[in-house]
């Protein structure tokens, strides 16, 4: 799919991921990351787990199952707080805002991951992120910490 922009994209109805946040009792916040596969596209960064979103398909539906797909995440381990959408103009991706009572340890993935872990949020820079999710972080964060 190619948007207003002139980029091209994956999702022909656009795309969506799950940005899942546990705060411990004093305050540290964890996101859950996934180290995307080598071959995947922009492979061997992290990004949300997530992906192409179904026809007819929510925001919210496409990154729960997305979350499933991938690392077996149930829709029971978090709770659904909100949304950021970058509208590319004819394509967008939603990030899907969820709380996480806790860090629930991931032990199964697809062949998409090579890696799912809960990162502190105040060391994701550190990490090789995915251009997309860097470049939306800085709204993103705005909004968890409103």
């Amino acid at each position: 799919m190619r948007c207003a922009r002139g980029h091209r994209h994956w999702g022909v109805y656009g795309a969506a991921g799950l940005l899942a946040l546990h705060r411990d009792p004093d305050g540290v916040a964890w996101v859950l990351m996934q180290h995307r596969s080598w071959w995947s596209h922009h492979g061997d960064t992290w990004g949300l787990l997530g992906g192409a979103r179904g026809p007819g398909e929510t925001a919210e539906q496409a990154a729960g199952r997305e979350a499933w797909e991938e690392a077996s995440l149930p829709t029971s381990a978090y709770t659904v707080t909100g949304r950021y959408v970058d509208d590319h103009g004819g394509w967008s991706y939603v990030t899907v805002l969820a709380t996480a009572e806790e860090r629930v340890r991931i032990t199964t993935l697809n062949a998409e991951s090579t890696e799912v872990a809960w990162v502190r949020q105040d060391e994701l820079r550190r990490l090789p992120l995915h251009p997309g999710f860097a470049a939306s972080w800085p709204s993103v964060v705005a909004l968890l910490d409103a």
